[in-house]
């Protein structure tokens, strides 16, 4: 979860700070998202020796359904907060809505997270992964 805020924030930030439209932000801001999401899950898989391929694999099976939540619900509260996504840096209503739109997502991936942990799946893939090498 913390992987998928780190660059949906910073797509937010690059896409105000770049005057980009509403859709150009979003779209941004959610690729860098899975990408540091999915990143910050390879990395110990990848320093265990585990190829590239399977890291890659085992990250998407692990966090694809709470990024994914994680993003349709922060981009949901963005985007319905009126001129927040197109406020400038220094304006708090772009920087409060980014708070107010993470602590709702994590809010709502936590359950599923929950779940999918309790039925071996999410992190727990990874962490077995970690166990076996």
């Amino acid at each position: 979860m913390i992987g998928c805020a780190i660059c949906e924030v910073a797509g937010m930030v690059i896409g105000a700070a770049l005057g980009l439209s509403m859709w150009q932000t979003v779209g941004m801001a959610e690729a860098l998202a899975f990408v540091s999401g999915f990143g910050l899950t390879m990395v110990p898989l990848l320093k265990s020796g585990m190829c590239f391929r399977r890291a890659l694999g085992i990250a998407f099976a692990a966090d694809l359904l709470s990024v994914s939540i994680m993003e349709i619900v922060d981009n949901a509260v963005v985007m319905a907060v009126p001129g927040a996504i197109m406020a400038g840096l220094n304006d708090p209503l772009l920087w409060g809505t980014l708070v107010l739109g993470l602590a709702v997502a994590f809010i709502a991936a936590l359950p599923v997270n929950f779940w999918l942990i309790g039925r071996g799946k999410e992190h727990a893939v990874v962490h077995r992964m970690h166990v076996g090498h």
